[in-house]
This record gives C-alpha cells, sequence and structure tokens, in this order.
C-alpha cells in the first residue's frame, strides 16, 4: 500500500451532529475559502500535524465499538483539497465496515472522491454570493453517482436570513434528488476566542447571533 501523508488539526471522537449516529471526526487543515463567519479558523491558518491515512485510521478503529451505528467523518478545513490521503483513509475504513461521510463546501467537484464516500454534508456558503453554481455541479455528480446529501447553512440573521437566500437553498434541494434536507446551524461568536490566539481578525463580531425564532422563521421560508 502507497503511504499517503496528510496534514490534520485533530480527531474527536463523540461528534453527534455531523451525519448519523455518533461519530469520530477528523479535522483537516487546509481550506480554499476564508469565510468570516468560519468556526474552525485553526483549520485555516495552522499546517496543522502531519499523519499518514494509517495512524488516522488506527486511531478510528479504537472506537469502532461506539460508532457502530454512526461512523467517521472528514470535515475541515476542506478534505477535497487532500484528495489522495483522504482516499486512502476512506478505503481503511470500509475495509473495517466504517460508514464515511465528508463534510465539504462543495467548491471542489472530483468524481473520485465522491464516488468514495458514502455520504456528504455540504455547507453552502451563501453569505456573501447568491451564485450557488458550484453547488449545482458538485450536486449533479452526487445525483448521478446516488449519493445521500445534507445541506447545511450557518444563519445569520442579517447577513442571509432574507426570503431570497433561503429559498435559493430550497432551490437546490427541488433540483437534485440526492439532497435528503437542508440544516440551518446558528452563528456562535464563540469561535472568536480561537481567531485572537491565532492573531487573526474575527471579521463577524458584530453579526448578531441568531434566536430560536430566527432558525425557525427559515425553516418556514424553505
Amino acid at each position: 500500500m502507497t503511504v499517503c501523508n496528510g496534514f490534520i488539526d485533530s480527531v474527536y471522537c463523540g461528534s453527534g451532529v455531523d451525519g448519523k449516529g455518533l461519530r469520530v471526526v477528523v479535522f483537516l487543515c487546509g481550506c480554499n475559502l476564508r469565510c468570516k463567519f468560519c468556526h474552525n479558523p485553526e483549520t485555516l491558518y495552522k499546517k496543522g500535524n502531519e499523519v499518514t491515512a494509517e495512524e488516522v485510521y488506527e486511531k478510528c478503529l479504537k472506537y469502532k465499538a461506539y460508532i457502530r451505528r454512526g461512523g467517521v467523518t472528514l470535515s475541515g478545513g476542506e478534505p477535497f483539497l487532500q484528495k489522495e490521503f483522504c482516499l486512502e483513509l476512506i478505503k481503511l475504513l470500509h475495509s473495517a465496515d466504517i460508514h464515511v461521510l465528508t463534510e465539504t463546501n462543495g467548491q471542489i467537484s472530483d468524481d473520485e472522491l465522491i464516488i468514495a464516500n458514502d455520504g456528504f454534508i455540504v455547507d453552502v456558503k451563501n453569505q456573501e454570493t447568491d451564485d450557488l453554481a458550484a453547488y449545482d455541479k458538485f450536486l449533479s455528480l452526487c445525483d448521478k453517482f446516488k449519493k445521500p446529501v445534507t445541506l447545511t447553512n450557518v444563519l445569520i440573521p442579517e447577513v442571509n436570513g432574507d426570503k431570497q437566500k433561503i429559498r435559493a437553498l430550497s432551490g437546490l434541494k427541488d433540483r437534485h434528488e440526492c439532497v435528503e434536507k437542508i440544516k440551518f446551524l446558528p452563528f456562535h461568536k464563540m469561535c472568536a476566542e480561537k481567531y485572537e490566539r491565532l492573531g487573526e481578525e474575527f471579521l463577524y463580531s458584530d453579526k448578531r447571533e441568531p434566536a430560536d425564532e430566527d432558525i425557525s422563521a427559515a425553516y418556514e421560508d424553505l
């Protein structure tokens, strides 16, 4: 087997929000975007720890008994930037019958990686753009290869909480059979301390965190 190194920030066991069931989440480093509201800036501005796919696999395998109804989620950062590493890690995890999802920003469409995964969480970054063409391209491949997708969206009321942006999300779901559901994620400022530790400015410090009624209204507008 070819040894393929990757760069990760951490491996976390016990997530109940990154896909079906209890999951191990592998946070990969590097991203092709610089979202002002990113909750994981440590994956953007740090090189991370260099590891082999085998090392990460062995770490995940320790938790197999706990994640038998869930699996492993590759997150970041943007996992699609580390294609060969992810392909090798997914192959190893599948050899142990472990379900694998990748959480992605959907900007990089790669047939091989899409085929390798069991499904996707696609975080739609509509906060500073109305152009969703890249998501249509990615989701069309998921349609083709029959990969289930959950669309997520970080809701910032005064930025992307209007009906037009929310209905555009609904349009993505309507156009693509692979999309099973849309899930709104509340914007939080708790990540501001991470930016401070990294010596970076948190540019959304003046934005309002959504209340429960904002989230409810967004679902009603779909």
